[in-house]
């Protein structure tokens, strides 16, 4: 059951794939999700930027469930992306994920020169909250 409150304000841009404002209430439990990048459980990098992206999310997931959570409850995504990867395919291996569910994260989607695992095209990390 999500607990936050989705806002898109009627004079700003309104996306499917993103909310502007998420507000998390008052003895809400916030669970903090550090980057995820595209290895699996034996430590190997997916391939390309679309298959980085959906281990990273998997990743995500499975922290999630362990910290007693699922993406619904997800308010903030943080995606780290390195310069001169098309940003479409990162977007579209999240709504793979995501599929049609209502209210989306806010979103924050940066571009890094690198990032600290070599080859990593893409780093995600994500804040979620639950009822306390």
């Amino acid at each position: 059951m999500a607990i936050a409150t989705h806002i898109n304000p009627e004079t700003m841009l309104s996306n499917p794939a993103f909310t502007q404002v998420v507000r998390v209430p008052a003895g809400a439990d916030t669970i903090y999700v550090g980057g995820q990048n595209g290895l699996d459980a034996s430590g190997q990098l997916a391939g390309d930027l679309a298959s980085q992206a959906r281990q990273a999310l998997q990743n995500l997931l499975t922290c999630l469930e362990a910290a007693g959570a699922g993406i619904e409850d997800v308010v903030k995504w943080t995606i780290l992306m390195v310069d001169g990867q098309d940003v479409r395919a990162g977007f579209a291996a999240f709504q793979e994920v995501w599929g049609q569910r209502p209210n989306p994260p806010a979103i924050t989607v940066a571009k890094v020169a690198g990032l600290a695992i070599p080859g990593a095209l893409v780093e995600i990390e994500a804040v979620a909250a639950v009822l306390a």
